[in-house]
């Protein structure tokens, strides 16, 4: 099974990439993870919320592979303790074949569309973060459920 963050647009703070690309750094030592960027679409000033959404949407969809697992990164899913992702994790890596793809949508969310092509959706918390914060945030929480997983002394209870 390969771990894929899809997302829309790209990061323009530089300590956001630096944080990210750190722990995609420590996440393939345990598993193949790769994160895919979509660009922004142009002119999104132009283009209502859902216009907005529908489009995104389609790059989305078009991003996705037969046989993938799609996970909606959403306010309105599941919440997990770190120990409970890690648990989720370990049932992923037994039953998914191909590729497990969490999905970080645009500023709006995502489109119904998208949301009916989801397995799941997962909520990373009852707060709202920035699209670009939430990137190495998840990440980190990514690589410590794969330590969890592994019995090593990253995570304290």
């Amino acid at each position: 099974m390969k771990v894929v963050l899809l997302m829309i647009g790209k990061t323009d703070a530089r300590w956001w990439n630096e944080a990210l690309e750190d722990y995609t750094g420590r996440l393939k030592h345990y598993i193949p993870f790769d994160v895919e960027v979509i660009p922004d679409l142009k002119n999104a000033k132009n283009r209502t919320e859902a216009q907005q959404k529908t489009q995104e949407g389609v790059l989305i969809l078009k991003s996705l592979q037969a046989g993938d697992c799609c996970v909606l990164l959403d306010e309105r899913g599941k919440e997990f303790s770190s120990r409970q992702f890690a648990s989720y994790m370990e049932k992923k890596m037994q039953t998914v074949t191909k590729r497990l793809v969490f999905v970080i949508g645009g500023p709006y969310g995502f489109s119904d569309e998208v949301y009916a092509k989801a397995t799941e959706r997962i909520a990373v918390g009852k707060m709202t973060f920035s699209h670009q914060l939430i990137r190495p945030v998840f990440a980190e929480q990514l690589y410590r459920a794969m330590t969890i997983i592994r019995g090593e002394p990253y995570h304290h209870d």
